[in-house]
């Protein structure tokens, strides 16, 4: 693993909410507006942005942690913009605070945490028990 980053470090993505990212349930539009799952997707993916740049060859990360306090609406349309924050590094492990904005509009925050590990060592993890 590359220790190219260091607390306060920023990656931006941003997404157009889509009819997909809908609550939806069983089929059900429960609200039409960007889901709290959605939300997760996004910023999950907002912090392996540093990671694609830390990872060797032989290396991926997987997800140890998420935290998601959800303060306003996204409508179908609107362009999020999701800001992961390097909070803390230590190991192999990556956490980042995570805010998504519409705008000015403050649409969630949270964090989330990462962990690297060898490729090898998640085959054998993710191995079904026969």
């Amino acid at each position: 693993m590359k220790n190219i980053f260091k607390i306060g470090d920023q990656k931006k993505y941003e997404r157009t909410v889509v009819p997909e990212d809908q609550a939806i349930f069983h089929g059900e539009v429960l609200h039409a507006v960007c889901s709290t799952f959605a939300l997760a997707r996004d910023m999950e993916w907002s912090s392996r942005l540093f990671f694609i740049e830390m990872k060797d060859d032989d290396e991926e990360g997987v997800g140890t942690h998420l935290s998601i306090d959800h303060f306003s609406p996204a409508f179908v349309g609107e362009k999020l913009g999701v800001v992961a924050t390097v909070a803390n590094i230590n190991g192999n492990e990556l956490m980042c605070d995570i805010e998504v904005k519409v705008d000015d509009r403050i649409i969630a925050k949270g964090k989330t945490g990462q962990r690297m590990l060898k490729k090898e060592r998640l085959k054998k993890i993710f191995e079904k028990p026969k």
